[in-house]
C-alpha cells in the first residue's frame, strides 16, 4: 500500500553568490582596513615631517635620488632589450642621465635641495606673473580667483627666493610632508567610507536572506 503522506517540497537551492557574499564582504573590509592603516601611517609621517622639515627635506632628496637611479637602471635595461629599435641611443642617453643625476642627488642632497628650491622659486614666480597678467588681460569669469592665485604664487616665489639658500632647508620638506599628509587623509577617508559601504551591503544581504542570519 502506498504511503499517502505527500513528499516534502524541495527547498530553494542555495545561491552560490549569496553564500560567498559574507566572505567577500570580510575580504573587502580587510582590504579597506589596510588602506586605513596605510593612510594613518602616511598622516603620522607627514606630521613628523612638518615638525622636522630639515630631516624631511633630506629624506625627500634621497628618495628622489634613488628613484632617479632605479628609473635610469630600468630604462637602461629596457634600452638594451630593444637595441634593434630606432630610439636605442636616445633611450641609453636618457637612462644614463637619470643614473648620473641620481648619483649626484644621493651624494650631495644638500646642494641638490638648494638647486631644486631655486627652481621651485622660479616656477612660483613665473607662474604667478603669468596668472596675474592673464587675469588682467582676459578678465574671464574666474578673474578674481585667477588674480588671487597669481598674487599668491608671486608672493610665495619671492619669499622663497629672498630666503635662499636657507629656505632650501624647509621648503621641499614642507611640500613633501604636506603631500604625505593629504595623501594619508585621502586613504583614510576612502578606507573608512569603503568599510561603511561594505557593512551596509552586508546588512542588506543578511536582511534579504533570513535563513543565513538565523544560522
Amino acid at each position: 500500500m502506498a504511503d499517502p503522506t505527500p513528499a516534502p517540497a524541495p527547498g530553494p537551492s542555495p545561491d552560490p553568490a549569496r553564500e560567498s557574499a559574507p566572505r567577500d564582504g570580510r575580504n573587502l573590509k580587510r582590504s579597506f582596513g589596510v588602506l586605513v592603516l596605510l593612510g594613518v601611517l602616511l598622516v603620522i609621517a607627514g606630521l613628523v615631517g612638518l615638525l622636522y622639515t630639515g630631516f624631511a627635506t633630506l629624506t625627500s632628496m634621497l628618495l628622489f635620488g634613488w628613484l632617479l637611479l632605479v628609473g635610469g637602471a630600468v630604462g637602461l635595461v629596457h634600452a638594451v632589450q630593444s637595441r634593434h629599435e630606432g630610439y636605442f641611443w636616445l633611450a641609453v642617453v636618457v637612462a644614463a642621465l637619470n643614473i648620473a643625476a641620481g648619483f649626484v642627488v644621493i651624494r650631495h642632497p644638500g646642494e641638490s635641495a638648494e638647486a631644486l628650491t631655486m627652481f621651485a622659486a622660479l616656477l612660483f614666480l613665473t607662474g604667478g606673473v603669468f596668472r596675474l597678467v592673464g587675469s588682467v588681460v582676459v578678465r574671464g569669469p574666474q578673474f578674481g580667483w585667477t588674480l588671487l592665485q597669481g598674487a599668491f604664487g608671486l608672493l610665495l616665489g619671492l619669499l622663497v627666493l629672498f630666503d635662499w639658500p636657507r629656505s632650501s632647508l624647509y621648503v621641499l620638506g614642507t611640500f613633501f610632508s604636506l603631500a604625505l599628509l593629504f595623501d594619508g587623509l585621502g586613504l583614510v577617508a576612502i578606507g573608512v567610507g569603503g568599510r561603511r559601504i561594505v557593512g551596509l551591503m552586508s546588512t542588506k544581504l543578511s536582511e534579504d536572506n533570513p535563513r543565513r542570519s538565523l544560522n
